[in-house]
């Protein structure tokens, strides 16, 4: 079960929406009990900590929608993850949306303003989680713990959770300095009341975090012992590797070294890399390894209209259906561009598909048998006469031996054929046919003269695309029950193969068109590049054709296609632009959510294929204590998972800042890193790089840097005069 649920009562807080004067506040409704009260209980100190974490996940005190954290905007556009998201994500090469609420477009042409709406809302958003803090600190001190009798257990009990909500306040903070730079600054020393919060520069707002982070780095629960859904010091030391991976950026001294160091504290903390990458995204996304913390969400009782519902919904349009989501409709407006899609490489899973040729067209027999109940109604087991001249032939594959079957020429027994003396002469209403060993059996059945043929047959793969040659043995074929063919998985070099039976070129299958029909001495099959494939041939009856899987291709790879166009040539349109289809309400094993309008799907904030990343970048930008094999291993780590081996690792002469940037995109695109990440590497804004509808142009162009940040909100300047507006706006 995830540990974090909804608080149903407990204080919470209103915060004045003009110049959060910390504590400027009031219950949101005469019915909720103030904190003097809640704390009486000693089970509200947890219950109040889960509200903390609840702030990040829902938007108010009654899911989807009521009783709203903050107030002056839609309350799902309001909920924290939703507004993290739009921030992170739809002002890069990630994502773009085609609605046209209010000023939603202005990210991804990059012209907000410091009266947008929606930049208000997250930042509102942000500093109520910080105040929320900020009382539960003050309701924790010892003072007032001692005040309350609370028991010995209990107070150091409630010293870890005062190191929790110190994280979560370090968690807010930090997304105020990347968003904003330099903002209101309150901590619990403050006295509560009306006042106006000075503004504090984004170089000391960075010391006051790694302050606070490296205080608690040893008062929070160890690392992998919290329960899920909390932070513990793994968490801690994330959060402190984020925070010093964009040193630079915050305070124009690089603090790589130091990165390097708490991300070896993860790597070397027990934590593994989930196998399956879909796996991170799925509604049992908390059974997966590698999660360093999550926001957690649960579809009947974590209920909003941001966070996964948003992600996964808005990801869905045009023909796409909801269902294969694990969510009843989709709401049409996020995508991603062009210049994202080309990040990954080309090769797709499925190089040659199956093609049924005639095979529907051809005149049939039946063979009903042992192994189907002798149903004779059972069509698709049958032969096929290719020429129309009642001469017919295929492939059974029997798994046991001694078989017995009979041959129809209708679906149906009332006109069957078998063999009395077992010597290859039909009779109507003959006796069973009983085939030997078990394995795939060649048929010829010739109605004119009632005649059939009956061979035992392995069937392999040869060719110089196999590392034995032309004349080297044959790679065998296995039947797969599931697929109803044979099939083989191997490695594959640049060349040409055939198939084969019984290691001889008597009956061997080529394809002279290219186009996945088989035919005898046909012509070679071209393998263009070497890697591992899985080929499948499909022999049951003529037609016979086959499938070739290239194994080497990107898993991360998500993304729908059918009927989308990859130009984006009007961005109100869903269908321009490749979707997204990489948070799903499904569970691995392929049932849905408990909720099919809101998602059972945790957004893991960190995760460990993050981890090996930053370090590999503290490295190439510096770092000691950390050596470029180092590096390499680390990038080949997420690679090999990737792909599911090491075909596609790279060389040391591959691992540049301009790979890593790239890399960083394909593991961790619309995980809230890309802006964050852009402006880090330089390629966010005043740079050559763009993307489609970057700036409000179709073949986008640069933006100024001031866009780096975001402004303080309009509203808020003007009702604290201790605040100065960022440059630019």
């Amino acid at each position: 079960m995830k540990y974090i649920k909804i608080l149903s009562c407990a204080f919470v807080i209103l915060m004045s929406v003009s110049c959060f004067k910390d504590l400027n506040t009031v219950p949101l409704d005469e019915d909720v009990v103030t904190a003097a009260v809640v704390f009486d209980d000693p089970n509200s100190y947890l219950q109040v900590l889960a509200k903390l974490y609840a702030g990040l996940a829902v938007s108010g005190q009654q899911g989807p929608a009521g009783q709203a954290d903050i107030e002056g905007i839609d309350e799902g556009f309001g909920q924290y993850l939703r507004g993290y998201w739009y921030h992170q994500e739809l002002t890069t090469d990630e994502a773009l949306i085609g609605w046209n609420d209010q000023t939603i477009g202005d990210y991804h042409d990059q012209d907000w303003t410091s009266a947008d709406g929606f930049t208000f809302a997250h930042y509102s958003r942000i500093f109520y989680q910080i105040a929320l803090a900020n009382e539960y600190l003050r309701e924790t001190t010892d003072e007032k713990l001692s005040s309350r009798g609370v028991d010995a257990g209990l107070k150091a009990d409630i010293q870890g959770f005062r190191a929790e909500a110190r994280f979560l306040r370090a968690l807010s903070y930090t997304h105020a300095l990347d968003l904003f730079r330099n903002v209101p600054f309150v901590t619990e020393e403050d006295i509560v009341g009306s006042f106006f919060p000075d503004q504090i520069k984004g170089a000391d707002l960075f010391a006051f975090i790694e302050s606070e982070l490296k205080d608690i780095e040893t008062k929070i629960a160890p690392v992998r012992t919290n329960p899920y859904g909390r932070a513990d010091q793994g968490a801690v030391w994330m959060l402190m590797a984020k925070l010093y991976l964009n040193a630079e950026v915050y305070t124009g001294t690089g603090k790589y070294t130091e990165c390097l160091e708490y991300c070896k504290k993860i790597l070397n903390a027990g934590y593994e890399l989930e196998p399956e990458y879909e796996y991170l995204f799925l509604a049992d996304n908390h059974l997966s390894k590698g999660i360093i913390f999550p926001i957690t969400y649960d579809g009947i009782h974590t209920r909003t209209w941001g966070g996964t519902t948003f992600i996964v919904s808005a990801g869905i349009g045009g023909s796409m259906n909801p269902e294969d989501s694990g969510v009843s409709g989709g709401w049409g407006g996020v995508r991603t561009t062009k210049e994202f899609v080309q990040k990954f490489p080309d090769a797709d899973k499925v190089l040659v598909s199956p093609n049924e040729g005639k095979t529907k067209s051809y005149p049939k027999v039946y063979v009903p048998g042992s192994f189907n109940d002798f149903d004779a109604s059972d069509t698709d087991n049958s032969l096929a006469s290719v020429a129309s001249d009642n001469v017919f032939e295929g492939y059974k594959y029997f798994p046991e031996a001694g078989t017995q079957f009979v041959f129809t020429t209708i679906p149906s027994l009332a006109l069957k054929f078998g063999d009395n003396e077992g010597d290859g002469i039909l009779e109507q209403n003959g006796a069973d046919i009983i085939a030997g060993e078990a394995g795939l059996y060649y048929f010829n059945v010739n109605m004119n003269d009632k005649t059939y043929r009956l061979e035992r047959r392995d069937f392999g793969i040869l060719g110089d695309a196999t590392s034995a040659g032309w004349d080297g043995d044959d790679i065998n074929m296995e039947w797969d029950e599931e697929l109803g063919g044979l099939k083989a998985t191997l490695t594959l070099n640049a060349g040409e193969f055939k198939f084969r039976a019984n290691d001889d070129f008597a009956v061997n299958l080529g394809d002279d068109l290219g186009d996945g029909i088989l035919t005898q001495d046909g012509g070679n099959i071209i393998i263009e590049k070497g890697g591992n494939y899985e080929i499948i041939l499909f022999i049951d009856k003529p037609d016979y054709t086959y499938q070739i899987n290239f194994l080497d291709f990107d898993r991360r790879k998500l993304f729908y296609t059918e009927g989308q166009s990859l130009e984006i040539n009007d961005i109100s349109l869903f269908t321009d632009g490749y979707a997204i289809n990489k948070f799903k309400n499904i569970n691995r094993d392929g049932s849905r959510g408990s909720d099919a309008a809101h998602p059972d799907t945790d957004f893991i904030m960190f995760r460990l294929a993050d981890v090996y990343l930053m370090a590999a970048e503290s490295i190439l930008r510096g770092a000691s204590g950390g050596s470029m094999d180092e590096a390499l291993q680390y990038v080949n780590a997420v690679r090999t998972r990737a792909f599911q081996g090491e075909s596609a690792n790279i060389s040391l002469d591959e691992l540049t800042l301009d790979f890593l940037i790239d890399e960083r995109a394909r593991e961790l695109y619309w995980e809230c890193h890309r802006r964050t990440d852009l402006i880090r590497f330089g390629k966010f804004s005043d740079t050559d790089y763009t993307w489609a509808w970057k700036g409000g142009v179709k073949e986008g162009k640069a933006v100024e840097s001031f866009r780096d940040i975001f402004p303080i909100p309009s509203s808020d300047i003007s009702g604290n005069p201790s605040l100065t507006q960022n440059p630019g706006y």
